[in-house]
């Protein structure tokens, strides 16, 4: 068994900032658990256009368009490689951060709801990392994309919003209800889900369910 100091965590990001992007806040408390525990983190993003770009001071559409990968650099330091150069055998566990740029860059599900779409590059990873067994995680809104690739009933949680839970079991998985400080695992798929920004009001009630749900991810 490894060591939590020879594990090897990917973190993905779809951009940087919460209306579309990664949610800021998310990544660093995800950062910050993995490194506490000694994991060795690598950051990817998809090399594309974003779906839109927000004005986070007046919370309106701005007309520039950015690059996925290119923004998701502003949080990993630029230390980021696209999602594309992933592979599952790289790592020990993967885990997608939430924000809109999840459900906007990442898939459509901001767009088309359950009928939604995902980036050929993110279902890659997955898939991926179901084929070797191992670890993969989500938090805030980015289980809709677990719910879109993996189907065949995979438990899953965003917390307790009734319009996404069904979106969820109308792509094929099982919404699980979950407080903010704890997290889902789906066993027969390695799947681990927490709620966060979904439920989160600060930052100490985001990092009490990141922090659960990679506590037991490192096991």
């Amino acid at each position: 068994m490894l060591n939590s100091s020879d594990k090897r965590a990917a973190i993905v990001l779809s951009g940087c900032g919460v209306f579309d992007g990664s949610e800021i806040h998310e990544a660093v408390v995800t950062l910050l658990n993995l490194q506490k525990r000694k994991a060795k983190v690598s950051f990817f993003a998809p090399d594309t256009k974003q779906a839109g770009t927000i004005n986070h001071l007046s919370a309106t559409p701005a007309e520039d368009g950015r690059n996925v990968l290119v923004e998701s650099a502003r949080i990993a330091r630029g230390n980021i490689s696209p999602l594309s150069e992933f592979k599952a055998e790289d790592c020990d566990m993967i885990i997608f951060v939430g924000g809109f740029g999840a459900a906007k860059n990442l898939c459509t599900f901001a767009f088309d709801g359950a009928a939604c779409s995902v980036n050929p590059d993110v279902e890659r990873s997955i898939k991926g990392m179901l084929s070797a067994g191992k670890k993969l995680g989500f938090m805030c809104i980015a289980p809709v994309i677990a719910a879109r690739v993996i189907s065949n009933g995979v438990k899953l949680t965003i917390g307790s919003d009734s319009a996404t839970a069904k979106a969820i079991e109308d792509m094929g998985a099982r919404h699980v209800p979950c407080g903010v400080s704890s997290f889902v695992k789906d066993e027969k798929f390695n799947v681990y889900s927490t709620p966060a920004y979904m439920l989160a009001s600060d930052t100490a009630e985001l990092d009490a369910g990141i922090s659960a749900m990679i506590a037991e991810m490192m096991r």
